[in-house]
């Protein structure tokens, strides 16, 4: 039988590794884009403030990405060693993306990033200039390849299970590219990453601006933040919609817990802003609803029903009766590869095979499955309603008050009115962690909410996982959790250290004895570090 703590806290270590590298992805991608944009402007008009500020950003940007590699590179180890049966179940099909993001995409990023560091006084301006956009081009293309495999997961498309090999295989990887569900997440999450750095660039020129220093500086990256931000802002609500329409095609029961829906509505369906849940935390036993709403945002119709949780409950049964006859039909094609029978009855049934082993959680012999073990694997269909109903909500509001933000700063910088309200601007200042609470919900809600998938209909999250013991996983749970804590604790030190520095004129000076270069711009302006520039 499967040992549920075992699986509990495999998924809570992968959840708090994953939870915090993606606290570094999004600033990468949005620092990385607006550092060009800076410098572009700077090649253009000749103008140094646009070069100190390029500086300035770009240091910012290097220690928030050597974080992101630090805790990124420990995720891709996890597969191995928490989650074995998943690399080999659907290794074949996860693992290209992985391959290709660490060739094209990472290799690409990390080796332009040190010529922009150290390439200011040997290449061109424009010649810098392309390596700069180089490093935003490998930080969205990163992201790309990493949410290829992750919509494989939530729409396998492109692939087969092969009785055979007793796995997941490519059958059609154009079709693994250009799966909707990834497509949708790529430009949801790059333009959330563009939100989040032009939160952090706008928070801390505000901060620049009561204080008085760098106020040159400060009002021009205001600027492009608030032009950058607010496209973004309304990109992200736009494509969150279109990733909604398409969950609903993909995912229903994700979308009926984001909703709260128990029920099937009649068409169109009402959204639902604010409910309480039952007694039994099952469907609302009040709730504030919009009507047509609902069938708007998710069907674009309105004459489309949207299923309700209860319902979808009762055709996971249906499904888990079929993924039984698949996977008798896989067992005697084990015993007997030659039985053409066998493989007619798989054929005809293996897109169910994943639901059968939902049975795996209650009994090794799944064709003897009685009817309540049936009825209880397909409730375990319901991932948890309430928490993905609250989340979705912050997210979205928060999306939507983003957008507002950004349309006030873009009206009163062309205004100029940008340091005139020193309430408004340490307002600003104190709402720097709101992107990431909106981009760890959203990721929260793409990941439980597919519960209890791995593999969206293909691979349960419990038949995924290594047989650990219950104390290695505690002990490495937190190690992990205390090492990056205390990561966290140094890099948040180490920027402040900077900005606190501010922006310097250059990021390396030439020694003329012996052509040595040393790092200065990140360093506090102590006697000691004045004496080590010089």
């Amino acid at each position: 039988m499967i040992d549920m703590t075992v699986v509990e806290l495999s998924r809570w270590q992968f959840a708090a590794t994953a939870m915090y590298h993606f606290i570094f992805v999004p600033l990468t991608i949005g620092l990385s884009v607006m550092m060009a944009i800076m410098e572009s402007v700077y090649v253009m008009t000749g103008r140094d403030v646009w070069r100190k500020a390029t500086l300035f950003w770009g240091t910012l940007f290097g220690v928030n990405f050597a974080m992101g590699v630090a805790t990124g590179v420990v995720m891709e180890f996890q597969f191995g060693m928490n989650w074995s049966y998943y690399s080999h179940y659907v290794g074949d099909v996860f693992g290209a993306p992985l391959a290709i993001e660490g060739l094209m995409a990472f290799f690409l990023e990390a080796s332009f990033i040190g010529l922009f560091f150290f390439g200011w006084d040997r290449l061109s301006k424009v010649g810098h200039l392309a390596v700069t956009w180089l490093v935003a081009l490998g930080a969205n293309f990163s992201a790309l390849w990493i949410l290829i495999a992750n919509g494989w997961m939530q729409n396998p498309v492109g692939s087969k299970f092969n009785p055979d090999t007793m796995r997941m295989e490519v059958t059609d990887f154009v079709a693994v590219l250009f799966n909707p569900v990834a497509q949708a997440k790529f430009v949801h999450t790059v333009s959330a990453g563009y939100v989040c750095g032009a939160v952090f660039i706008f928070a801390i020129s505000c901060l620049f601006l009561v204080r008085g220093k760098h106020v040159e500086l400060a009002k021009r990256s205001m600027v492009v933040a608030a032009s950058f931000g607010l496209a973004s802002a309304l990109s992200v609500v736009v494509l969150g919609d279109e990733s909604g329409y398409i969950a609903t095609e993909h995912q229903k029961m994700k979308i009926a817990a984001m909703e709260a829906s128990y029920h099937t509505e009649p068409a169109p369906a009402p959204w639902t802003i604010f409910a309480i849940p039952g007694p039994d935390g099952g469907a609302p036993s009040f709730s504030i609803q919009v009507p047509w709403v609902g069938g708007l945002i998710t069907t674009r119709s309105l004459n489309e029903e949207l299923p309700g949780i209860d319902e979808l409950v009762e055709h996971a049964q249906t499904r888990i009766r079929s993924g039984m006859v698949a996977y008798d039909a896989l067992q005697d094609i084990r015993a007997d590869g030659s039985n053409a029978e066998a493989r007619a009855a798989f054929d005809e049934h293996w897109a169910d095979l994943g639901y059968g082993l939902l049975l795996k959680r209650y009994r090794e012999d799944v064709g003897n499955a009685t009817d309540a073990e049936i009825a209880q694997a397909a409730a375990d269909t319901v991932p948890g309603v309430w928490p993905l109903f609250w989340t979705f909500r912050i997210m979205m509001g928060l999306g939507f008050f983003f957008i507002g933000f950004f349309a006030l700063w873009f009206y009163r910088a062309s205004r100029g009115w940008l340091e005139t309200n020193k309430p408004l601007l340490w307002f600003s200042v104190f709402l720097l962690p709101l992107p990431w609470i909106a981009i760890e919900s959203g990721w929260f809600i793409a990941e439980f909410g597919r519960q209890p998938w791995v593999v969206e209909g293909v691979l349960p999250t419990f038949y995924a996982a290594s047989g650990l013991s219950f104390w290695d996983l505690v002990i490495s749970l937190s190690f992990f959790v205390t090492l990056y804590s205390v990561l966290l604790v140094i890099m948040i030190m180490l920027m402040v250290k900077i900005i606190k520095a501010g922006p310097q004129d250059k990021l390396f000076a030439e020694d003329e004895g012996d052509d040595a270069d040393f790092v200065v711009a990140a360093l506090p302006a102590t006697p000691a570090n004045k004496e080590l520039g010089s």
